[in-house]
């Protein structure tokens, strides 16, 4: 294989598509997120291939695999771009300043209301930034999706990720005015349990945990929803239509209560809290932009609509 010389800039640039290529698994989501043409991705890993006389990729019909020479090419090119950005951020004392692009995942409820005004704030702060606010409720495979960090509403359950506690959010257990008119009254959690139900599978399926606020004291049982979903505006709606009882984010059906479209049912039990998480990948940089976010987040997340503080311990 011909060895060619290129400009260092050059070399950094095919060092920063072979990263991508890598972590995307794909050239085609790799030029998706470099902004530019499969062809050119292709024609870039030729080029360092030529350039270190060596085969870095074996392609089959299915997946792109590492040779033993990339899997040392591309080890070593991630600590260099981590290097050069770092440096780059470094120079003229422009490290704290942020700039480039901040690929965000945030969920559907909180990132398309409350999450907005933070956001502005952030990008107002730094002009010289731009954000991917991409909403969406389950959390990320970050280098391969190329996001940078998420928020995340729920228990976390990858130990390959930084979960950061920034806030909890309180739920409450309502159902419509008809559907409890239309019931035997509600006294105590054998009344609840025969109630129809619907469930938001993101937090809870065939199985209602309640806790006595005053007594501590802990009862559960199963439940065969009459409505599965993942949307949390999908169980509001049906619980105002009096379908069914549904535990959701207070902050959501507040308005729903006072007006008494929705009842709050056994307000002494009441469901675990929600955890707001902030999660992003391990790694030895974190750029500016992304800084930035996470000390803003933490700031901010606790005090935004439907959020508080999290319980100490």
């Amino acid at each position: 294989m011909n060895k060619i010389n290129l400009p260092n800039g050059d070399r950094i640039t095919l060092l920063h598509t072979l990263v991508r290529i890598v972590e995307s698994g794909s050239l085609s989501a790799a030029a998706q997120q470099l902004g530019t043409s499969q062809p050119t991705i292709s024609r870039r890993l030729q080029a360092l291939e030529q350039l270190l006389g060596a085969k870095l990729i074996q392609r089959t019909t299915h997946a792109l695999k590492l040779t033993d020479d990339g899997e040392r090419c591309y080890r070593q090119a991630r600590g260099l771009i981590e290097q050069w950005q770092s440096l780059e951020e470094g120079l003229g004392g422009a490290r704290d300043e942020p700039v480039g692009v901040l690929r965000v995942r945030a969920p559907h409820a909180f990132g398309q209301d409350q999450l907005i005004g933070p956001l502005g704030e952030y990008l107002r702060r730094y002009p010289q930034t731009y954000v991917e606010w991409t909403l969406n409720d389950h959390s990320p495979d970050f280098i391969p999706e190329g996001v940078d960090c998420a928020i995340h509403v729920g228990a976390v359950t990858d130990p390959s990720v930084v979960a950061v506690l920034l806030a909890e959010v309180p739920r409450s257990t309502v159902a419509s005015p008809a559907l409890l008119t239309s019931r035997e009254p509600v006294r105590c959690l054998d009344d609840l349990a025969r109630l129809p139900w619907l469930a938001l599978n993101s937090f809870y399926r065939n199985e209602v945990v309640l806790t006595h606020v005053e007594r501590g004291e802990q009862g559960r049982f199963d439940i065969t929803p009459r409505l599965s979903t993942d949307s949390l505006y999908a169980v509001r709606k049906a619980a105002l239509e009096g379908l069914g009882v549904a535990i959701v984010s207070s902050w959501l059906v507040r308005d729903d209560v006072a007006d008494g479209a929705l009842q709050t049912v056994l307000p002494a039990w009441r469901a675990a809290p929600l955890p707001i998480y902030l999660l992003y990948p391990y790694a030895s940089y974190y750029p500016a932009r992304l800084r930035k976010f996470m000390e803003m987040m933490k700031e901010v997340m606790p005090r935004i609509l439907g959020a508080r503080p999290p319980a100490a311990g």
